[in-house]
């Protein structure tokens, strides 16, 4: 369902692809990167043309080890010119490390779904959304750009279904704190194109003047399909993973991101403009690919790549 005009304002200018595989990406891997490595692919991406990089987040290093220096990270990239960066946060002591790396944009989430919060956040949902109100609120009067996000938007697999009514009360409170941007989180994989593109429908409605995005996963590969459905109902910026590397290590099986070089290739063969270059994203992938010593599951950089061969 293409938006009507009173949507219109809620819409991005043009098409906007947030690469997380340096945060989203990297998380679910055992080994861990080191600083130089993370650097490289960080320029790598950006070389591409990607102007809005996820580097990390700011948790727990004995939780989530290959995030804990998120802040070197940050300040070794230094200024950049056309790309931003940004960063998750999920409690109080991230924010605080948010604030003194410089970072000058995060993505401050929560889940809604009671069990997967307690996984995530230690916390019921109820109670994780109050304290995450605060800290956007304390966030935007610091001068930070705030994408307020809700896990689980489409389902979560130990509750099943989300009520949307839950969804779009979250959504609210943390959009009345300032934040210039809501991601719906796909975080188990279990969204469908007809529920994407309902739910999407159902918040602009409610809130005509703030900017949606989806966070996509890949598990049941319905990943491109859903993003297409977003597309259609009005959403313009999205999150996606180089490779197609990630996932959550708090949902059982979720898979990992749709994967950025096929997110472009398809925006790309629709006409519609992305500002990125294929080979040089396919070089990310190939530097994942040979420092992990597997196949990545993105489809694009092994059909080039074959393509190259012949």
């Amino acid at each position: 369902m293409i938006p009507g005009d009173n949507n219109k304002k809620r819409l991005a200018a043009e098409l906007l692809i947030e690469d997380e595989a340096l945060r989203d990406g990297l998380q679910m891997e055992s080994e861990i990167f080191s600083l130089d490595e993370k650097l490289e692919l960080y320029r790598l991406l950006e070389s591409s043309g990607i102007r809005r990089i996820q580097v990390g987040s700011f948790v727990h290093p004995k939780v989530v080890p290959q995030m804990a220096d998120t802040d070197e990270l940050i300040k070794a990239i230094g200024k950049t010119s056309g790309t931003l960066l940004t960063a998750l946060i999920l409690n109080e002591k991230g924010l605080e490390r948010a604030l003194d790396s410089g970072v000058s944009h995060l993505s401050m989430s929560v889940s809604a779904s009671d069990t997967h919060s307690k996984k995530n956040a230690g916390k019921p949902a109820h109670e994780a959304l109050d304290s995450m109100t605060q800290l956007i609120t304390r966030a935007v009067r610091e001068g930070v750009s705030v994408r307020a996000g809700l896990q689980c938007s489409f389902g979560c697999v130990y509750e099943g279904t989300i009520d949307p009514d839950t969804i779009i009360r979250g959504i609210t409170r943390m959009t009345e704190t300032g934040a210039s941007e809501v991601n719906l989180a796909d975080t188990a994989g279990m969204a469908s194109p007809y529920s994407v593109r309902d739910l999407v429908k159902r918040v602009g409605d409610e809130l005509p003047e703030i900017l949606i995005s989806l966070h996509l996963h890949d598990t049941t590969g319905q990943g491109l399909a859903n993003m297409f459905a977003g597309y259609e109902a009005g959403v313009r910026i999205f999150d996606t993973a180089a490779g197609g590397l990630g996932g959550c290590p708090f949902v059982k099986g979720a898979a990992g991101n749709v994967p950025t070089e096929d997110a472009v290739n398809m925006f790309e063969s629709m006409g519609v403009a992305t500002g990125i270059e294929l080979d040089a994203l396919c070089k990310a992938v190939d530097f994942l690919e040979t420092r992990l010593g597997r196949a990545l599951p993105g489809r694009m950089s092994r059909i080039m790549k074959e393509a190259r061969c012949d």
